[in-house]
């Protein structure tokens, strides 16, 4: 490496925490006005019920499932958490989180999303839908204490593979703790601290959706332009990035099947 592409990495290595530690302080900012108009309240789990979409989501999980079960063919060859998103090597740096990637915060995975076709289907159908994926947690896994990115969105996990008995597998938000059910959702807010355990011996895997908070107009419209702005912002570029190659490796793995 010359020292001119030396130092133009290192300018953008800082532009870039610049530009992070700017976003973060300015969502930050905004999030009590996000509690003050959330039209579903601001406590750590959300009843389920005021999404009319996941009843359609939780009708249909066997037929997600058998399309999860084509995917869990090539399960070692799935990215690991951290290497779509290197900021999470604070979280995790074995390989025992993998991921199937269908949106991130708007941003659609293609391929991906044709190997699944009615998962993907489906996720589109749902308002406000920002980020989808499959999240996979091999046996004995631990994911640490973390706050999600912003309050302007909500999560959801539809559970697909759950290791019996349920209270193996664990989700702790603030300071309430639910089991995953099979075919079942949970709805939270993953601004609020939150970890997961899995300490079976088999593999857990949960449908992630995260969704636009309904809030009150205009600070509604507010939220839809910070999470535009946060689609374009490095974290999400250089995370589809390496989805992108990601995607390519695994297309050649399953074509050569």
């Amino acid at each position: 490496m010359n020292a001119f592409s030396q130092h133009y990495g290192n300018w953008q290595t800082k532009s870039r925490q610049r530009f992070l530690k700017g976003a973060e302080q300015l969502l930050r900012r905004l999030e009590g006005l996000i509690e003050s108009h959330s039209l579903v309240g601001n406590t750590p789990f959300i009843e389920a019920e005021q999404f009319p979409w996941v009843k359609k989501l939780e009708n249909n999980w066997h037929t997600i499932a058998q399309e999860l079960d084509d995917i869990l063919q090539y399960q070692d060859e799935l990215p690991n958490f951290q290497d779509l998103s290197p900021d999470q090597y604070r979280l995790t740096q074995d390989d025992r989180w993998k991921t199937f990637f269908f949106y991130a915060f708007g941003v659609k995975a293609a391929q991906n999303c044709a190997c699944c076709p009615q998962t993907s289907q489906m996720i589109e159908s749902i308002p406000g839908m920002k980020t989808a994926f499959f999240s996979i947690l091999l046996p004995h896994k631990h994911i640490p204490e973390h706050c999600g990115v912003f309050k302007g969105v909500i999560r959801y996990h539809l559970a697909l593979k759950v290791p019996q008995p349920e209270t193996q597998c664990r989700l702790r938000v603030a300071d309430q703790i639910r089991h995953w059910q099979q075919g079942q959702g949970l709805v939270f807010d993953d601004r609020f601290p939150h970890e997961v355990w899995n300490d079976s011996d088999e593999v857990r895997v949960v449908l992630i959706i995260d969704v636009i908070r309904p809030l009150q107009f205009p600070v509604s419209v507010l939220n839809q332009s910070l999470i535009r702005l946060i689609s374009w912002s490095p974290f999400v570029q250089d995370a589809k990035k390496l989805q992108n190659q990601w995607e390519q490796r695994l297309g050649a793995i399953m074509k050569s099947h």
